[in-house]
């Protein structure tokens, strides 16, 4: 089964691992467990794909309902929002609960929602 695996970032987990108040354990540990994940999920042949979302060009799109051809974008992530995701894994394991055990194991899910999506649509 395939499932994406979305993590959540927000200003304190940023704050965390980056800018003068950084704490060099946290941004360590982080940096390590990405390593070891991906290292073992290689292995494992079940990393399918990852990757970090870029904040400074994200872009939000709407159609209009009225006028679908016509289409309005906004910079985006929504600015309201206090939490964002910051990137993805997706992997291909037996079970739900072997996805849930991935994710539990970002230092991200400390500070903010990991969640767990199962793929609907094979790839073609």
């Amino acid at each position: 089964m395939r499932f994406e695996i979305l993590i959540y970032n927000n200003a304190e987990f940023d704050a965390a691992i980056e800018g003068p108040d950084a704490d060099p354990a946290v941004t360590a540990e982080w940096k390590e467990v990405h390593e070891q994940l991906q290292t073992e999920l290689r292995a494992s042949d079940e990393l399918l794909d990852s990757n970090e979302y870029s904040q400074q060009t994200a872009v939000v799109v709407r159609q209009d309902r009225d006028a679908p051809h016509r289409v309005r974008s906004t910079d985006g992530p929504f600015s309201e929002s206090k939490e964002w995701v910051g990137g993805f894994y997706t992997v291909d394991c037996e079970s739900v609960e072997r996805a849930v055990e991935i994710a539990g194991r970002f230092v991200e899910a400390r500070y903010s929602p990991v969640e767990v999506r199962q793929l609907v649509h094979p790839v073609a």
